[in-house]
C-alpha cells in the first residue's frame, strides 16, 4: 500500500499548500513472491514492450516463462528490489527540504507511484483522495518522474497510467458534462537530464570510484555510461527523445569532469531477439577486455537508485563474470545528499515557475499513433494552462 500520511486540507498550511509530491518510477518487486505479478504488468504494457496485436497473448506467455529465472535473480540480490525503499526515502527527504525553502506550498506530502509494482498508481491515487486531496476539496499534486531522461516507454507510460486513474477516479461523471469542481490540480516534472545537481551527484560518485584506482592508472580508466536500452522500432519509427536526452546527461557529466577520462555510452537490459539500442553493455565490456582494456568504470546513468539492473545485471553478470578487479561500478545515487538537494531544487523551481510541464511535454513523437499518449498529453497541457491562468 502507499505510505499513509495524515489527512490534509487545502487551507491547512501555506497560501498554496498542501502539495502532494508524487515520485513516478517503474518499481520492482519487494519480495520474490511479487515477481510474477510484476512481470505480468510489465509485459502487458505496450508502451514499454510493444508486442502489437499479440500483446495480450504474448505478454502473459513471456512473463510466465521468465518468472523462475527472474525470481532467482531477485533472490541473489537479497530477496527483492530496494527501489521502493530508496524512492520513499528520497521523496521524504526532498519534502523536508521543500518545507523549508518553499513554505508557501507547504506542507509537501511524499507519495510513490510505481508502474508495475506496489504501490501502484491506482493505490497512490486512492491514497491521495483518502488524505484529503480532490474529492471536491481541490489540492495541488506534482507528478515528478524519477526517470531523468524522458521516454514514451517510461515517463510517458507512467503519465498515461496516471491519466487513466485520474479519469476513472475523478473524471467526468457523464460523457458530455464538464469536470466537477474540486478535482486535484496536476502539474508534471517530466524531464531533467542536465540539471546541475544531477550532474554534480553523478560526477562526485565517478570521482570517488576513480580515486580507488592507483594514480598511474586513473586517467586511463574508461568510463562506460550504461542506460536501459530501447527497441530500435520505438526509436526509428516513433522518434523517441530518450537516446538524445541520455547522451545529453553523459556529455554534461563529462564536461563537469573536464573530460578527465575516455568514455562511451552503452545500453543494457535488452529483452527478446529484436534490434535494440547498442552497443550492449555486456558486449562492450567483453570486447574491451579482449583488447587488453581491463580498467573500466560502469556508471548507471539513467537510474536514480539501485535495483536489479545495477545489483544483478551490472554487478553480478557484467562485472562478476568478467573477473577483473579493474572493472568496477560507480555507486548509484540512492541517498546521496547532493542528489536529494537536486530533487528539492528541481521541485522548488517547478513550483515557483507557475508552469504545469515543460514545453517538450506537449510535443508528440513524429510517428506516434498512441491514443493514450494523445489523451494524457492533452490532459496535462490543459492542467498546465489552468495553472498558468491563476499563477
Amino acid at each position: 500500500m502507499a505510505s499513509v500520511v495524515p489527512p490534509v486540507h487545502q487551507d491547512s498550511v501555506g497560501a498554496k499548500g498542501p502539495t502532494a509530491m508524487v515520485f513516478m518510477n517503474m518499481g520492482g518487486p519487494s519480495t520474490t513472491d511479487e515477481v510474477g505479478d510484476f512481470l505480468s504488468r510489465l509485459f502487458a504494457d505496450g508502451d514499454l514492450i510493444p508486442l502489437g496485436r499479440l500483446q495480450s497473448y504474448l505478454g502473459p506467455l513471456i512473463s510466465r516463462r521468465r518468472t523462475p529465472k527472474i525470481k532467482a535473480q531477485y533472490a541473489a540480490i537479497g530477496g527483492g528490489s530496494p527501489i521502493r525503499k530508496w524512492s520513499e526515502y528520497q521523496s521524504t527527504e526532498m519534502c523536508k527540504i521543500l518545507d523549508k525553502i518553499s513554505p508557501h506550498t507547504a506542507p509537501h506530502k511524499p507519495y510513490v507511484a510505481f508502474r508495475y509494482a506496489d504501490p501502484l498508481t491506482e493505490e497512490m491515487y486512492k491514497q491521495l483522495l483518502a488524505d484529503g486531496f480532490g474529492g471536491g476539496r481541490g489540492g495541488r499534486a506534482v507528478a515528478f518522474t524519477q526517470y531523468p531522461q524522458y521516454s514514451c516507454s517510461t515517463t510517458g507510460s507512467s503519465l498515461n497510467e496516471l491519466w487513466k486513474w485520474r479519469q476513472r477516479l475523478e473524471g467526468k461523471s457523464q460523457g458530455d458534462q464538464p469536470e466537477a469542481d474540486g478535482t486535484i490540480q496536476w502539474s508534471v516534472i517530466d524531464r531533467w537530464p542536465v540539471h546541475s545537481g544531477l550532474v554534480d551527484a553523478f560526477a562526485g560518485n565517478i570521482q570517488a570510484t576513480l580515486a580507488t584506482y592507483p594514480p598511474e592508472r586513473r586517467a586511463k580508466v574508461v568510463l562506460l555510461f550504461s542506460a536501459h536500452s530501447l527497441p530500435m522500432s520505438v526509436v526509428n519509427r516513433e522518434g523517441d527523445p530518450y537516446p538524445a536526452e541520455v547522451a545529453a546527461t553523459v556529455y554534461a557529466v563529462m564536461q563537469r569532469l573536464n573530460f578527465s577520462n575516455p568514455y562511451r555510452l552503452v545500453w543494457q537490459s535488452q529483452v527478446g531477439p529484436s534490434a535494440w539500442l547498442g552497443a550492449q553493455t555486456s558486449d562492450t565490456v567483453e570486447n574491451y577486455v579482449k583488447k587488453g582494456q581491463t580498467d573500466l568504470a560502469l556508471i548507471p546513468i539513467a537510474f536514480t537508485s539501485d535495483h536489479i539492473e545495477t545489483l544483478y545485471e551490472l554487478d553480478q553478470e557484467v562485472i562478476g563474470e568478467a573477473g577483473h578487479d579493474g572493472i568496477r561500478r560507480v555507486e548509484s545515487l540512492n541517498g546521496n545528499p547532493v542528489f536529494i538537494q537536486a530533487l528539492a531544487d528541481i521541485a522548488h523551481a517547478h513550483l515557483q515557475s507557475g508552469q504545469g510541464c515543460s514545453r517538450q511535454m506537449g510535443l508528440r513523437c513524429p510517428g506516434c499513433t498512441n491514443e493514450r499518449c494523445r489523451g494524457s498529453k492533452e490532459f496535462f497541457l490543459d492542467q498546465s494552462a489552468r495553472l498558468s491562468a491563476v499563477a
